[in-house]
């Protein structure tokens, strides 16, 4: 019988030169990621009710589409 874990732990004490370039590396990307979100205006047309969102001349189904309407087309 075997039996495996998938605890770990990290000691960025003594992690080293290349340990520190990859944790800056991930806090910029993750930093990065968070500031082009744009989740937050996702969610706030979601919290409006069907007649506000038809007055905007959009469906549920469109908020993805029209939140992201800059980068994509359609």
């Amino acid at each position: 019988m075997a039996y495996t874990t998938s605890q770990f732990s990290i000691d960025t004490g003594s992690r080293g030169p290349f340990g520190q370039i990859a944790d800056f590396l991930h806090t910029s990307i993750e930093a990065r990621i968070m500031r082009f979100s744009r989740r937050d205006q996702i969610e706030a047309l979601e919290a409006k009710s069907d007649t506000e969102l038809a007055r905007m001349g959009l469906t549920r189904d469109q908020l993805a589409q029209h939140v992201f309407r800059d980068r994509f087309y359609a």
